[in-house]
């Protein structure tokens, strides 16, 4: 289950790891990843078992999964392939939420003094690779909380990577030796069921200009409502009024520089260009395509 869970509020405590899974937090009883690279990643587990993990409150570098021996020790590089890593990988790709247990283990400040705390919603919001402290490839993931999820109390508060600086704060000399991550980067966008559904149709490929973005792990594209939801034009959210966009091609359809025709021709920046690629499981609801189209015709 990706998400909130029934009757669980953010700062429940739980004695042992069995009781978080009997309440659905976090399921697995040893992994500190659930999820899989189809469905992505329900929850993680924070409790000190890699030494490169950073944790902020509401900003928490994870470590992904595999490469270690029974001492806690990394022996071995990272895979994306692992089910785990894969997991948090399609988190990040299809912005999607997920749960946060921190356990008593390791001496992070936002660490409970015994057992297992949930502490609600994380977004992943970065990811990359670089040599872990013991010299290995790790895969980090960067999670961040959802503005509704409370930061749980710290018994000193860390200082924040890259905080930006302010007015009174120190110079900054630089670094001439600074950590190196490879990093992929993206707008926070909460996927939808439905947007999820429309993607999957078309292999996060563009349905305008038929690009498909690779990044490690995986594909990435963005699921956009022809007719936008909300007030004042209170577009349903249903598939036929969702299209599989490049971010490019997104930005354009939402700004009205890209306008599709009654027969699925597409204007771009008032050129001509080419049809709408479609799917026989998609059928484009052209009510939709036509208050779009209203709605930017010059």
């Amino acid at each position: 289950m990706i998400g909130d869970v029934p009757n669980v509020e953010a700062g429940q405590e739980f004695s042992t790891r069995r009781l978080a899974h009997d309440a659905g937090v976090h399921r697995p009883l040893q992994a500190g990843i659930c999820g899989t690279k189809k469905t992505g990643a329900e929850s993680i587990v924070v409790s000190g078992g890699y030494k490169d993990d950073e944790d902020y409150g509401d900003v928490i570098v994870y470590t992904g999964h595999g490469g270690q021996d029974g001492a806690g020790n990394q022996v071995s590089d990272q895979s994306l392939d692992d089910s785990g890593n894969a997991a948090l990988v399609t988190s990040y790709l299809e912005g999607l939420p997920v749960r946060v247990l921190r356990g008593y283990q390791g001496d992070a400040p936002y660490a409970p003094t015994a057992g297992y705390r949930y502490d609600g919603l994380y977004r992943v919001t970065s990811y990359g690779s670089k040599l872990g402290i013991d010299g290995f490839l790790i895969w980090q993931f960067r999670l961040e909380a959802y503005d509704d999820t409370p930061t749980p109390q710290a018994a000193q508060q860390p200082e924040l990577p890259n905080a930006p600086v302010g007015p009174g704060a120190p110079a900054v000399t630089g670094n001439e030796t600074p950590d190196r991550i490879t990093s992929t980067v993206q707008r926070i966008v909460r996927s939808s069921a439905v947007k999820r559904q429309v993607k999957a149709w078309h292999d996060n490929r563009c349905q305008v200009c038929d690009l498909r973005i690779e990044v490690p792990g995986g594909s990435y594209s963005e699921g956009a409502h022809i007719r936008a939801l909300g007030s004042p034009h209170n577009g349903p959210d249903i598939t036929g009024n969702v299209l599989c966009l490049c971010p490019n091609c997104h930005v354009l359809l939402d700004a009205g520089a890209i306008v599709i025709e009654d027969d699925l021709t597409v204007t771009r920046g008032g050129q001509s260009a080419g049809i709408l690629r479609t799917d026989p499981r998609h059928t484009i609801d052209l009510e939709c395509v036509r208050h779009h189209r209203d709605r930017w015709r010059q």
